[in-house]
């Protein structure tokens, strides 16, 4: 604990890190205020049914998490950074087929800047869709029409979609300044902090649930804590592992009046073994809410099969949902691998700086092989991945626990949380190790 608390001082020594530090809490602060603000014209008393919804897990809890409870506030973050996270894979996305997408990724700050401002009006333009239907959905999400105070005529719905887009755009600019002033990714850190807002209620509501109603006591909290806890574990070690591959690299030196080639040190190309971060399973995620809103069509609701797409589908602890999230996440960890991890452009490099991999041919070999090892490092990782995905309806089905409780024992909140807890802890050792301290998993000593 003492180790702990010199290195909380030593970060707080590096003036530039704490003014970060600062301006990262303080900015966070406005956004979880901002999530308390409710809409004009909305009676904050009649939102129980909305809330108890939410509450309650589903494909309604998982909206909610990612806005930390704006989403059940019809608050003014009601919309929360999510459009902007879909503009933003959206463009990613179509960089893959549209050549003037492909040109801006290439020419580095100023191509990265129109990309950003592309992204910027794209997100406009999906909150201007998800906003009048967030509005009109809160009737059947079990808002009663009495809450609308002004009514839901145009003179409501037009100021509330202006303010539910103005409110994206100000927590994606906040997320934007996060990151050039303050430390850590503020996209992620949005995400994560409105995920960790719902982890002390969520556990409340199951530690009440388990205590009062004599579900297995004090020892079952105590068990669900310790398997969160190696859920996390095993979650960091998912984000951490890499394949090392071995790279040579010569170099050449002047000796006795000629040149000769001298090999250099041997280093590493590191493979991580889940390439595609969370993205496979908010792709999967996006595509499961197709198959209930398929069966909601006029034309197949009243059928047989429209009705068992709604109810296995609307699910997502269900045993036919999960199947088919985990061959989603599995196909999707594939495909978002091959277009991020360039195994073609990593050969080339490697060539023209004059590295090659023990036994391997430089160029088109490598590359080759290159692929082949991604290959088969995103199989167990992609198993992995999907196996995470679906813990939380394992665990609620074998352990019966609260289904927002449940949430935080795998799926895309989990990894999100720890995502970004080691890449902004990254961020801070960075700045200790320049500053002559040992880092955050050091002794925290200043080296002298």
């Amino acid at each position: 604990m003492k180790k702990f608390i010199e290195t909380i001082s030593n970060i707080w020594k590096i003036e530039e890190l704490r003014s970060r530090v600062l301006i990262t809490l303080s900015l966070l602060l406005v956004y979880r205020f901002g999530a308390q603000v409710v809409l004009p014209g909305i009676d904050t008393s009649q939102l129980d049914a909305l809330a108890s919804k939410t509450g309650a897990g589903g494909i309604l809890g998982i909206l909610d998490a990612f806005t930390g409870g704006a989403f059940a506030k019809a608050s003014v973050f009601a919309l929360g950074i999510m459009p902007y996270i879909s503009a933003s894979i959206v463009v990613q996305l179509m960089g893959i087929a549209i050549p003037y997408l492909q040109k801006l990724q290439k020419e580095g700050e100023s191509g990265r800047k129109t990309l950003n401002q592309i992204t910027r009006w794209l997100t406009i333009a999906i909150c201007l869709v998800q906003a009048p239907s967030y509005l009109y959905g809160l009737g059947m999400f079990g808002v009663p029409d009495s809450a609308f105070v002004l009514g839901k005529g145009l003179d409501f719905i037009i100021p509330s979609v202006i303010i539910l887009v103005t409110g994206t755009i100000f927590a994606m600019w906040l997320g934007e300044k996060i990151t050039d002033k303050g430390i850590g990714n503020g996209i992620s850190l949005l995400i994560m902090i409105g995920i960790i807002a719902n982890l002390p209620q969520s556990f409340m509501r199951e530690f009440v649930s388990k205590v009062s109603e004599n579900n297995g006591g004090i020892m079952m909290i105590l068990i669900e804590v310790i398997l969160w806890l190696v859920v996390i574990l095993a979650s960091v070690l998912l984000v951490m592992a890499t394949r090392q591959i071995p790279v040579q690299y010569a170099r050449r030196t002047a000796s006795g009046g000629y040149e000769k080639n001298v090999m250099g040190s041997r280093q590493y190309i590191p493979l991580k073994l889940n390439a595609s971060g969370v993205m496979p399973i908010i792709f999967a995620q996006a595509i499961m809410f197709a198959p209930a809103a398929i069966g909601s069509i006029s034309a197949l609701k009243d059928t047989g099969f429209g009705q068992w797409l709604q109810t296995k589908f609307s699910d997502i602890f269900g045993l036919e949902y999960s199947i088919l999230f985990a061959l989603l996440i599995i196909i999707f960890t594939y495909f978002y691998t091959a277009i991020t991890v360039p195994t073609n452009k990593m050969a080339d490099d490697l060539k023209r700086s004059g590295g090659f991999i023990p036994g391997i041919r430089p160029g088109k070999e490598t590359g080759d092989y290159l692929d082949k090892i991604m290959s088969l490092i995103t199989f167990p990782g992609s198993l992995f991945l999907a196996v995470l995905a679906v813990l939380p309806a394992i665990v609620y089905q074998l352990i019966n626990m609260d289904q927002s409780w449940a949430l935080f024992y795998g799926g895309t909140s989990l990894l999100i949380m720890v995502g970004v807890a080691i890449d902004t802890m990254q961020q801070v050792n960075a700045y200790l190790l320049n500053r002559h301290y040992d880092g955050l998993m050091k002794t925290g000593k200043n080296r002298k």
